[in-house]
């Protein structure tokens, strides 16, 4: 049978560490190797375990004092050392080190976590569809949603006023249990009142024992300017009553906004497409744009290119919860007829006798022109 390691040596501690030093390695450690963290690690399991016990002789001080002057001979008779903890039984890391080291964080040093825990009620999710003409500028909508409701009877209790709540039986008003498990205390929600403490006696005639009731309720929601598909808004307190007393859920509208049939949005910027004749790009002309500030007219260069991109600062999406807005970006498409009429055929063509064709020899950017200044 191997040898026991020394219990100041598992704890990484000299022989005059106080209950502090004592107490804060000991919680490194089990944190490190608890069960919970180390699932089938059999290894971390007897680490754990070998840390508990050194802890459990250590903390004491009749049981160090014998460690101290015997060492594990000395513990044979002091109900310590002998594996005492029992490694079945392993509870939520949380229940754990929230009770055993309460004080350690400034926690309730009385041992008592208290009992009445009041759960908070379910959020709520709802999804709303808006134009994008409102996304952009902002609007408020009415919506009418289903919800539970506190009961008014009973004020979400569940059990008529008078006489209708009786302490647990169980944990005797806690709302916990507690379990002794090796040197330590472990704390447990009840699981007879779900950790209220009380049971209902008499369910409140209102709402049956539920304690919400079911209901209609219509909101209006303020949308900012500048949302978009996917954009929370959150209004507290809309959701769900809780089913014991405690506070109400949160609402969550979800929105969904509509395609435009002229803008295309990209983040906060506007981009929509022109379309203007051979004549308009090659002469220059203005055409008129519509923005969510009104009809703006717009200046098309002489000589513009098919592709051609314009931008109208601060015509874009407002920024939500920001100052300033994005840009609104104005893609040239030049349209080539297809079918030309007599007059419009005769026209082209005198064009094509005093323009040089593309590429040719007069086309100083043409292929032929930039073939030529190489040999030159």
């Amino acid at each position: 049978m191997a040898a026991k390691r020394d219990y100041y040596e598992i704890l990484g501690v000299d022989r005059g560490a106080d209950d502090q030093t004592l107490k804060s390695s000991y919680r490194k450690l089990a944190m490190k190797y608890h069960p919970d963290r180390n699932p089938d690690d059999a290894k971390a399991e007897e680490m754990f375990k070998e840390a508990a016990e050194a802890y459990g002789v250590l903390s004491d001080a009749q049981k160090r004092a014998a460690y101290d002057r015997y060492g594990h001979q000395g513990l044979s008779g002091a109900g310590g050392g002998g594996g005492g903890f029992d490694s079945g039984q392993y509870t939520d890391l949380n229940d754990i080190f929230g009770d055993f080291f309460g004080d350690f964080f400034g926690g309730n040093k009385g041992g008592g976590r208290g009992g009445n825990r009041q759960r908070r009620g379910e959020d709520v999710r709802y999804d709303l569809e808006i134009d994008f003409e409102d996304a952009v500028r902002g609007t408020s909508v009415d919506i009418q949603i289903p919800k539970l409701d506190a009961c008014p009877r009973c004020e979400g209790v569940g059990a008529e006023k008078e006489d209708g709540l009786t302490q647990c039986p169980t944990c005797r008003g806690r709302g916990e249990q507690l379990f002794q498990q090796g040197f330590m205390t472990i704390r447990r929600t009840c699981s007879t009142c779900g950790g209220r403490g009380q049971i209902i006696r008499r369910p409140c005639k209102e709402c049956k024992g539920e304690g919400r009731l079911r209901s209609e309720k219509k909101l209006k929601v303020n949308i900012p300017a500048g949302v978009d598909t996917g954009t929370q808004l959150r209004l507290n307190g809309e959701g769900q009553a809780s089913p014991n007393g405690g506070p109400s859920g949160d609402l969550y509208v979800v929105l969904s906004v509509k395609e435009h049939p002229v803008f295309d949005r990209q983040d906060y910027d506007l981009h929509c497409t022109v379309p203007v004749n051979i004549v308009q790009a090659t002469l220059g002309t203005e055409v008129e744009i519509p923005t969510f500030e009104g009809i703006e007219s717009v200046k098309i260069p002489e000589g513009t290119q098919p592709g051609t991109q314009l931008r109208l600062k601060n015509r874009g999406v407002p920024r939500v919860n920001a100052a300033g807005r994005g840009d609104m970006y104005i893609h040239v498409e030049v349209h080539i007829p297809t079918k030309l009429s007599r007059e419009q055929r005769k026209v082209f063509e005198q064009l094509r006798e005093n323009l040089p064709a593309a590429g040719t020899e007069g086309d100083k950017g043409g292929l032929f022109g930039k073939v030529k200044n190489l040999f030159n």
